[in-house]
């Protein structure tokens, strides 16, 4: 069964976006700190910063969050989180 092109380059952006956040590139190095960066930036989280200091996020690896998130904004559920986060919290 033929698959369309747009499924196919809806493909390569997830897994361009995945190996941003859990940073590929660098062996997985910054995984933590990269998802730690996406839910900080929606408000999830207070700091990026993870239990063990000597967890960061690879060189070069929050530019590249930032460059998939400006290129495939539909991939992210920032809307969504932005719409529920303060019932989440309890807040009013």
């Amino acid at each position: 069964m033929p698959v369309s092109a747009d499924l196919l380059a809806l493909g390569a952006h997830v897994t361009e976006m995945n190996a941003a956040v859990f940073d590929a590139a660098n062996g997985f190095a910054g995984c933590l700190p990269g998802i730690h960066t996406v839910l900080e930036r929606q408000g999830l989280m207070q700091s990026a910063c993870c239990l063990d200091p000597k967890e960061r996020l690879s060189p070069g690896q929050k530019d590249e969050i930032d460059r998939v998130i400006r290129a495939y904004p539909y991939l992210t559920d920032d809307d969504f989180v932005r719409e529920h986060v303060t019932a989440w919290r309890g807040e009013r």
